[in-house]
């Protein structure tokens, strides 16, 4: 329940004024919400290779003209001309401009999942040349923490972990290198193709180089059944190898390519033949961590780690042997010992091709290993290349290269279709395909189908930059507009999604983004480490007793490691942070194409009762108190421009008044995060 400060004046006007404006537009997003999709593609009976290739997805991109508008100033972008011919052939309007103010907050969360400055927000107001917009936009791209905001959209994609789940929930050694060459991959604007290349074959592009092995991670991100003695191997070693091919389609291909597993795909031209075929360019693939130490830090190690390995090995095979109480004891001191080896010496969880012991691949009847049809060799699936391509020998050297090259080829349908699709996406709410892992014929129709094929063939024709297209996009009248319409009582009958963008859509903040705003709006945020080992923050012993081993979780001791970006923080499979889940951090089990944003009342409780909530709300109001005294007004003024990027209307500054002068600082503070302004960006 509430504090019984805020229980005693539950009724007061301040207070009630206050919820008013926490509910209200909670309220709305809730109705949002509840508006039934349109455009979904209806269930059909599977398409064959020959018609497949006639669909939408499988056709080859093609950079059409973009249509004549009669708007000067929507005529002036590519991408303006082909929304804003979307929308007059349906009857539509786009809204007007958005307000400096409006915007300055909206690009802010959007390249770097932070909010500006209160001086941030007044230099750019104050600028008034003509490109003061645009100079912003390149100052925010060239910020470090634009990797590290659109890092996590392409981690909830690889659905990136730093543990293997299951029972035992291993933790992968320095898993973090993935995630670090994501960031600096995307604040470097590396070339897509190569960015795609580096993952799937990083360790035969480059062997040795630690930023291509350290790409390779890509394949170590899946779950992983670790079972003490399992005599199933074959079986495990089939598990992996689907984890494997099923991201690859879903991550580059946009496709449902792990249906076609244990039979014909029943949408899509998909053979199961074409299922194994792509997993067969992973048949040599194999664990491999490599040592990044040196010949005396390995010394070191061996010499403080023998002794305790050697007891491991003693208690091991005592366990064999041992039943009931006593292998309990003996399982005890060897998680103890387990514990107290030294840290290892630097290591990248890689891949390597192992030649020696090649899965032999066949068309499982059923997906089941034990089942095996006809062997296959490596072969894109049959829909996207000519009939007579040969399978490639079985035993092809360097066969995932080979993978990326067609992935990367710009003959391939699919590739720069996705990542646009999914840059869209990051930028508007809902991409032109809404299914973005998904553009087979069971996924969405694109709504603007000609543009999304004008931006896949523009970003191969410059190079496979991503930056540029980002830049389009965020200085389009599209990506401009208000979020509040005049015709928007018409617009909701024939668009309620607001699919055609008939004003900019309205967003909750993600789960990252409302800690990192906290953090912000509090001077505790600590942007200064960038990269390295993930952190561990304090939670509810509760939940480290359900861990496999409670030494699994290790709090970092210095608070200002606590208080790093949301993003480094660790990605454990067994446990996630119970502020995070409720504000709808995906599981980490499966690939995330697009977050829900969900709204029910545990979210309203953990704004109000959290841990973090309250924290965050103490640092806040001691911020407060310090640059502005005890002067309400001016508390009220900062509180406002620190957590909602502007300054409060006469009533709002009149609630906050009356709520300053009967409750604490504190408390306003935690009011402030729960305000709709807060944890909405419009």
């Amino acid at each position: 329940g509430m504090s019984r400060n805020v229980a005693k004046h539950l009724l007061s006007p301040p207070l009630i004024g206050l919820l008013i404006l926490i509910l209200g537009g909670s309220i709305l997003a809730l109705a949002a919400e509840s508006v039934p999709d349109s455009g979904a593609a209806k269930p059909q009976a599977a398409l064959d290779i020959k018609t497949g290739r006639a669909f939408w997805a499988f056709e080859r991109v093609k950079k059409n003209e973009p249509p004549v508008v009669s708007d000067a100033d929507w005529s002036k972008s590519p991408i303006d001309r082909f929304v804003f011919a979307a929308l007059t052939e349906r009857g539509l309007k786009p809204a007007p401009p958005a307000s400096k103010l409006e915007l300055v907050r909206r690009v802010y969360f959007d390249v770097t999942g932070l909010p500006p400055t209160p001086e941030e927000i007044q230099s750019f107001i104050n600028d008034a040349s003509p490109d003061a917009y645009e100079k912003l936009v390149d100052r925010l791209l060239a910020s470090p923490r634009f990797g590290e905001r659109w890092a996590q959209h392409w981690l909830d994609v690889v659905r990136y972990a730093e543990t293997e789940g299951f029972e035992y929930d291993r933790h992968l050694p320095e898993a973090w290198r993935y995630r670090d060459y994501v960031i600096d991959s995307i604040n470097r604007d590396k070339p897509y193709d190569r960015f795609v290349a580096e993952q799937v074959a990083g360790d035969e592009i480059a062997p040795g180089n630690v930023e291509c092995e350290s790409a390779a991670i890509f394949y170590r991100l899946g779950a992983v059944r670790r079972n003490a003695g399992n005599p199933d191997i074959v079986a495990s070693r089939n598990e992996v190898l689907t984890e494997r091919t099923d991201m690859i389609g879903s991550a580059f291909l946009g496709l449902t390519i792990g249906c076609a597993r244990c039979h014909d795909h029943k949408f899509d031209p998909i053979l199961q033949k074409d299922y194994y075929s792509l997993q067969a360019y992973l048949a040599a693939t194999e664990e491999h961590d490599i040592s990044l130490a040196s010949d005396e830090e390995k010394q070191e190690f061996q010499k403080k780690s023998a002794p305790i390995q050697a007891q491991l090995r003693q208690l091991r095979r005592q366990v064999m042997g041992a039943q009931g109480e006593q292998r309990a004891k003996l399982n005890e001191q060897i998680e103890e010992l387990e514990d107290s080896l030294p840290p290892a010496p630097a290591t990248i969880p890689g891949i390597k091709d192992d030649t020696e012991h090649r899965t032999e691949i066949h068309i499982l009847k059923r997906g089941e290993w034990e089942k095996k049809g006809d062997a296959v060799g490596p072969r894109p699936p049959s829909v996207m290349v000519a009939d007579d391509l040969s399978d490639l020998p079985a035993d092809a050297p360097n066969p995932r290269r080979q993978l990326a090259r067609w992935l990367t080829d710009p003959a391939n349908p699919l590739t720069a279709r996705v990542i646009v699709n999914r840059l869209w996406q990051g930028h508007f709410g809902t991409g032109i395909v809404k299914t973005a892992n998904n553009f087979g014929v069971n996924g969405e129709r694109p709504t603007h189908p000609q543009l999304l094929d004008y931006l896949a063939a523009q970003l191969a024709e410059e190079g496979w930059h991503l930056k540029p297209l980002h830049r389009m996009i965020l200085l389009s009248c599209a990506y401009r507009q208000s979020n509040v319409s005049p015709i928007t009582t018409s617009a909701m009958k024939i668009d309620p999604d607001d699919r055609y963008l008939w004003r900019f859509p309205r967003r909750r903040l993600s789960a990252e983004e409302i800690r990192d705003a906290m953090l912000s709006a509090s001077g505790k945020l600590n942007i200064s480490k960038v990269g390295g080992p993930s952190v561990m923050v304090p939670v509810d012993k509760e939940l480290i007793a359900l861990l496999y081993k409670p030494s699994q979780w290790q709090v970092a001791t210095k608070q200002e490691e606590q208080f790093r970006r949301s993003i480094y923080l660790i990605a454990k499979r067994n446990l996630r942070l119970p502020f995070m889940e409720t504000f709808d951090q995906p599981a980490l089990q499966t690939s995330c194409s697009r977050r829900e944003s969900s709204t029910h009342a545990p979210q309203a409780l953990e704004m109000l009762n959290g841990r973090l909530a309250n924290e965050q709300a103490a640092a806040f109001a001691a911020r407060l108190e310090k640059e502005c005294g005890s002067d309400h007004a001016k508390i009220a003024e900062r509180a406002y421009w620190l957590a909602m990027g502007r300054a409060p209307t006469d009533r709002e500054r009149e609630i906050s008044l009356a709520f300053l002068k009967d409750q604490s600082t504190k408390e306003f503070a935690l009011a402030m995060y729960n305000l709709n302004g807060f944890l909405y960006v419009q």
